[in-house]
Formats: C-alpha cells, structure tokens, sequence
C-alpha cells in the first residue's frame, strides 16, 4: 500500500511542490543522485570507476512534452560522452537514456524525432567508445521503445534495453530479446502498473523476475542483471555456475547510494557491477520511484528530516 501510495505521489503535481519544498529534502536526494549538472556527476562517476565499479549514467528527466526540450537532452548526453572520453572513463562509463525525454510523447512526430536523438547520442557513444541502454518506462511505452530498439540495433547491435519483470508481457519479449550479445537489464518495475498488465504481489514479481533471469543466462545474450535483492543475486550466481558463464558474458547493475557495500563486495569477487548514476535537478520522479522500492529507503528519508 505504501509504495503504491508513494507511486502515485511520483506523478502528482501538488506533492511535487510539497516534497521538494522541504529545504531538507535534499540532503536525502543526494544519497540517490550524483549532483544537479555534470561537473558534479563527473567526479562522483570518476570515483566510482577508480574503485573498480561500472557505471551507467542517466540525466534525470521524462514526458518532455518540447521539441527543444528534447533537442536540449540530445545535446546533454553528447557532451556527456564527449567528456567521459575526455576524462578516460568511457571504456567503464555508458550512458542510460529515457526516450520520453528525447521526445518519444510529443504531439508531432514523436517516434521518428526521439528515435533521430537517440541515433546521434548512440553515435557519440560509439564515438567515445561505449554503449548506450534504453531504459524502459511505463507499459503504454513498451511497444515504443522496443520498436526504436530493433531500429538502433541495425546499425548499433550493441544497444542495451531495460525489461521489467512485472509486466505480464515480459516473458514473452525476453524470449524475443535472448538472442547473441542482445544486451538485456532485467529490472523488477519501478512504475505503478494496473492488474490488468501487471503481477501486483511482489512474489509474483520475484517468480516472474527468476522465470526471466533463467531465460537469459541459458541463452547466448547479455544479462545486466538490476537488482539488489541478495536472492536474485544469489540465483543468479547460481545459474553461471550452471551455465558455465564465463565473467564477463554478464554483470550486476545497482542504484547508486543504494547496498554499496554488496557492490564493492561484487566487484572483489570478480564480477563486473555498474552502478546507475542519475544526476540532474528534475529529481522529483525518480526520487519518489525510490522510495516505493524499499521501504528502508522511506525510513532512510523520515530520519534525515528529524536528524538536523
């Protein structure tokens, strides 16, 4: 209940003005996002790298309903590659993209302008030697961005996409999507999704997320493998000792600020772990989706407000 609540109040205006007109709120973002702009984000993504992490980086931001607004995102992520290459880190340092920023729901020519921005942030990131990830939103989304993937792969086979184990569907895209070197994050679902489309009981998630998990290291495509649920990890350390895996044909995806210390004990164990970086001062959405993940992540928040 307190995360569909939580949900809810992600996408409501009012309690956006409510939330982030709590001076300490931001105190309590900072443990999720890596600053408001990128000279901020950059050093903490620097120091990630230099302790042996992988990073994913996301500019906060969706539902762009301006073309310019969109163009301005396109425009963010190319200097964003520019200066990973520049600072050395694109070889651990890809970028996460959301297509609803880049104009995917625009009221003219939506699909054929966001998928024009995420083919020239796909070349800058192939330009500066690293990969890109779609991340994927809610399910009236779904059919979008998996029609702007197949399209990107034609030229970038190496573009990664986010599938989210609660949608009803997945079993059936995840079949469509274990295809050699198909670059796959399984997530959980981060979104409010009707019963209609979605498994509501979290051990509905849990099978339906394990059932997925299964399909992708039996096949020859790349897991990314979002979760930071220690009996996913668990099973999916299992499943690479069935398979035969080989280290570097799977990785582990985090959020940032969240059970660092099982990320760095990942990476010490020889697995490749990345860490999803966001930064950016559109926080609102992506903060309130946090909190309905965890319910220690709710208490992490009240405590701070009372800590002064």
């Amino acid at each position: 209940m307190l995360s569909q609540t939580l949900l809810a109040a992600s996408r409501s205006t009012r309690m956006r003005g409510v939330i982030t007109g709590v001076p300490l709120t931001r105190r309590v973002v900072d443990r999720f996002v890596a600053g408001d702009n990128l000279d901020q984000a950059g050093l903490v993504i620097s120091g990630l790298v230099g302790e042996g992490l992988a990073v994913t980086v996301d500019r906060l931001g969706e539902d762009t309903l301006d073309a310019a607004a969109a163009a301005a995102t396109r425009d963010a992520y190319l200097e964003m590659l520019k200066r990973f290459a520049d600072l050395g880190i694109a070889h651990r340092t890809e970028v996460s993209l959301k297509l609803s920023a880049l104009g995917q729901k625009l009221p003219k020519d939506a699909e054929k302008i966001a998928l024009e921005n995420a083919i020239a942030i796909a070349e800058a990131a192939r330009d500066a030697g690293t990969t890109m990830t779609l991340d994927m939103e809610d399910h009236t989304t779904v059919d979008a961005t998996l029609g702007a993937l197949r399209e990107l792969r034609g030229e970038f086979p190496w573009v990664g996409v986010a599938i989210q184990a609660a949608l009803f569907r997945t079993e059936g895209d995840i079949t469509d999507l274990a295809t050699a070197g198909s670059r796959v994050r399984l997530v959980k679902g981060a979104y409010m999704e009707p019963a209609s489309v979605a498994h509501q009981e979290k051990h509905e998630v849990d099978k339906a997320y394990v059932r997925a998990m299964k399909t992708l290291m039996r096949s020859s495509a790349y897991p990314m493998i979002a979760s930071h649920d220690q009996r996913m990890i668990d099973i999916a350390h299992a499943l690479v000792a069935e398979t035969g895996r080989e280290q570097d044909s799977h990785e582990f995806q985090m959020l940032h600020g969240i059970r660092t210390t099982e990320q760095h004990a990942l990476v010490a164990g020889g697995d490749t772990m990345r860490v999803y970086v966001p930064f950016g001062d559109d926080w609102y959405g992506y903060f309130m989706r946090r909190l309905a993940e965890r319910p220690a992540n709710v208490m992490f928040f009240l405590n701070s407000l009372v800590k002064r």
